[in-house]
């Protein structure tokens, strides 16, 4: 037997129960989409080719292809009649494959590589022209039964809705996931037919028609049932999540990672924890984001495509496209949006909004501020409700803050501006202007007071009252 291996994958269908323009094996299930998943399941087995069978919604399902997995081969079928049809058409279109073909559905996304890899070798080892990846379910109403002899050998697979009494207490399913001998496949591909209620062409009918024809039918039993799961509406899909969301806990907190209620803890398999990382309730850590070792994440916090150093802390807080540097901290309640880089021991305190904008270490802003734009270096301080106005209505401009400055509580940076190293903006002030290391800048209007105004604007009010009583009491004290 050749030692070539080659992968076809199933993705011809849309999947009308999902009722969506979206083809099903691109919903997605913690970071990937269903076929993503699949994809990286079939890597495992060290295939020459692969090949994605689409049809249903095909220019989606190649767009994603050709950004994400471009080694993939596609094959169209144009009318979906069926897996067998599916395959025979992917064979047909490549005449040269030979070994083993692996056969999967591109909705089975929690089937792991250890377990494509073991079906691959049995396969091989002992030298069966098709094996059959199965399980043992404890209700296995509606799917297809494996039919054995006395010996325990895989005679045929067969429907529910075509299985008698005895078969129909079968609990050993058809995962519809296969290894075949290519010229085996190829061969019996040919026998196929479309006299059926469905009209379709079906590839469990290929097992039978091997064995017929004197070859060897294997089967391989997974030991977690849970893996050859597919998903046929957004209620099961939510179910996979829900597998999929405990396997990927389950995994770190055994890697070293303290998760304090995995219930709460949505982790997509595209990330990366350290050991020592401590998630508390109720976070997400999605897409590309990587946290690094000590750090602590919550409660309450979204973290998407983010980088987070050694012993940060992002506390009920937002993060998307940004990096918190070793030692830093985030929130509560605050928002870093693409682009935004908080250095070494940096700290964005409660209520703060941070776009675009790069933090020196140390640097803190502190409370209830706007950061669009900025460079704020090493050890400066941005007190309360400062606002860095980037946008002018028709584009954005950059701001400098130097380091070591100080820039006082109720501020307003207008962009493009430059405060120079070792500086102070005085509360209040209203910045337009460059300010030069050292300076104080103070822009704000001198403030007056006019006596008796209350009185002859506001009579009869209470805030004339309470003047009123004020007024008096301090004649009759002497203050």
């Amino acid at each position: 037997m050749s030692s070539e291996r080659s992968a076809i994958i199933l993705a011809a269908g849309l999947g009308t129960r999902m009722k969506s323009s979206r083809p099903k094996v691109l919903h997605e299930l913690l970071g990937r989409p269903l076929l993503g998943h699949v994809l990286k399941a079939t890597k495992a087995i060290h295939s020459d080719r692969r090949v994605v069978v689409v049809g249903a919604a095909a220019d989606q399902v190649t767009a994603y292809l050709e950004e994400h997995a471009p080694d993939i081969e596609t094959v169209n079928q144009a009318e979906q009649l069926g897996t067998g049809n599916a395959v025979r058409i992917a064979m047909e279109a490549l005449p040269d494959l030979t070994g083993t073909v692996v056969v999967s559905a591109g909705d089975v996304p929690l089937l792991r590589r250890e377990t494509l890899e073991r079906l691959v070798e049995v396969h091989e080892k002992d030298g069966n022209a098709a094996t059959v990846l199965t399980a043992e379910v404890d209700d296995p109403t509606g799917l297809g039964r494996i039919v054995r002899d006395e010996a325990g050998n895989v005679l045929r697979n067969v429907e529910h809705r075509d299985a008698d009494e005895a078969e129909l207490a079968i609990r050993e399913i058809n995962s519809s996931i296969y290894a075949f001998d290519a010229e085996v496949l190829r061969e019996q591909l040919a026998k196929l037919n479309t006299a059926n209620d469905q009209g379709e062409e079906y590839l469990t009918d290929v097992l039978e028609l091997a064995r017929e024809a004197g070859h060897t039918i294997g089967a391989f039993v997974v030991g977690d049932p849970t893996e050859v799961l597919g998903c046929n509406d957004r209620a099961q899909l939510a179910g996979l999540r829900r597998i999929l969301r405990d396997r990927v806990n389950t995994e770190l907190m055994k890697s070293g990672v303290t998760i304090e209620d995995p219930e709460t803890t949505w982790i997509d398999a595209t990330a990366k924890v350290a050991p020592d990382v401590l998630i508390r309730p109720g976070c997400q850590l999605k897409g590309a984001t990587a946290v690094d070792t000590g750090a602590e994440i919550g409660p309450d916090s979204t973290l998407n495509d983010t980088i987070v150093g050694q012993g940060a802390r992002v506390v009920r807080s937002h993060t998307d496209q940004a990096t918190v540097g070793e030692g830093a901290s985030v929130g509560p309640f605050s928002y870093l949006r693409p682009g935004a880089k908080l250095g070494e021991g940096s700290k964005v305190g409660a209520y703060v909004e941070v776009k675009k904008s790069e933090l020196g270490p140390g640097a803190k802003v502190p409370h209830l501020s706007y950061v669009g734009d900025a460079t704020i270096g090493a050890k400066a301080n941005v007190s309360a409700g400062v606002i860095i106005a980037n946008y002018d209505g028709v584009a954005k401009h950059h701001t400098t803050i130097g380091e070591g400055s100080f820039v006082g509580s109720d501020s307003v940076l207008i962009a493009p501006v430059n405060v120079g190293d070792g500086t102070y903006v005085a509360a209040g002030s209203a910045i337009s202007a460059d300010v030069a290391p050292g300076e104080l800048a103070v822009a704000r209007g001198r403030q007056a007071n006019k006596e008796g105004w209350v009185a002859k604007k506001r009579p009869g009010t209470v805030t004339d009252e309470a003047a009123k009583r004020a007024i008096a009491d301090s004649e009759e004290t002497g203050e």
